[in-house]
């Protein structure tokens, strides 16, 4: 690599990493660790739905604003791919490199948040046993099962099942962006390149996600493209009704850009 390139690259990480740091030094809040996995029980009377979505296939379905959807990872099936839209305007849907930037970092656990593509908070991490999420890489698709499993092998992949999911709401190919991988546990390596940790996916593991506005969701439990051809095991879904947040909720405070985010969504939600 020429030298010029290489002081390029260096002047750009180290302005990268000071604008980091003078972010970062202004949240209020340091992230707490991993929630425990008794920590978060979920009482019967707040329950407004329980299944589970087998190997392979997806789940779809409304969530209104203050509802929480755990997805429990119970049997460790390597990775549980997620989209979202707000019901009032699906042209608003996740964005995952708003997410990455708007906070600075890629590794999405407890006290961050999953931003639109128009500066707003749709969802909310408010319980996370695992911290190994990928923002990066996506889900499956069919040439990538075709590379892990064979042309042949009848696995299904997320790409296709976004698109069915999708449709079940009137959205099509046009309105997919790229997902969300939970329990995937992803490394940037030295070189640049993506390594799978498979001692990160441990069965048992959940993720709690709070709905900011009443949101369309689709999740696709098929492996993540990294992970090693294993068939997908079956997943549990709880949603169930959550406490209103306090002012001094962790997610809506931890960081400055999060409190920017949720200024945007409440005044969105109060227009």
């Amino acid at each position: 690599m020429p030298r010029q390139t290489q002081a390029q690259i260096a002047a750009n990480r180290a302005r990268y990493l000071e604008l980091k740091q003078a972010a970062q030094g202004a949240a209020p809040l340091v992230l707490p660790p991993p929630t425990a996995r008794d920590a978060a029980p979920i009482a019967d009377a707040a329950v407004l739905l329980r299944e589970q979505v087998p190997g392979g296939w997806y789940w779809t379905g409304i969530i209104r604003r203050g509802q929480v959807l755990r997805i429990l990872n119970s049997q460790g099936t390597p990775g549980v791919s997620l989209l979202a839209w707000n019901k009032a305007d699906p042209s608003e849907r996740f964005n995952h490199a708003d997410t990455i930037k708007i906070q600075w970092t890629a590794a999405l656990r407890k006290g961050r948040v999953l931003f639109s593509d128009m500066g707003r908070v749709l969802l909310s991490i408010v319980e996370d046993t695992s911290g190994r999420h990928d923002t990066v890489i996506g889900g499956s698709t069919p040439a990538s099962v075709a590379r892990l499993y064979g042309p042949d092998s009848g696995v299904r992949n997320a790409r296709d099942n976004f698109i069915l999911a999708a449709g079940k709401h009137g959205l099509g190919l046009a309105d997919i962006p790229p997902c969300i991988g939970f329990f995937a546990p992803v490394s940037v390596q030295a070189d640049g390149g993506f390594a799978w940790d498979a001692a990160g996916v441990v069965p048992g593991d959940f993720v709690d996600l709070r709905a900011e506005m009443d949101l369309i969701i689709a999740l696709s439990n098929t492996p993540h493209p990294l992970a090693p051809a294993v068939e997908p095991l079956p997943i549990d879904l709880v949603i169930h009704q959550g406490a209103a947040p306090d002012a001094d909720d962790l997610c809506r405070t931890a960081t400055a850009e999060a409190v920017r985010g949720f200024d945007n969504t409440d005044r969105y939600l109060s227009a």
